[in-house]
């Protein structure tokens, strides 16, 4: 099964709540942090969701 490997770039300060918990359930808290997720729907819409905060790499 495919792998994105997600790193956050920007920070989460002064971000609408829920986009900060949506980081969070990714596992990224801080700026360089990185998560390697399954390819899947749920990890899609995330990724949709915060993407102008993130950088994702297919593995």
């Amino acid at each position: 099964m495919a792998k994105l490997r997600i790193k956050l770039v920007k920070s989460l300060n002064g971000r609408l709540d829920n986009h900060i918990a949506t980081a969070q359930s990714l596992g990224l808290h801080k700026i360089g942090n990185e998560t390697v997720q399954p390819d899947n729907p749920q990890t899609r819409g995330k990724i949709a969701k915060i993407g102008y905060l993130l950088q994702v790499t297919e593995e």
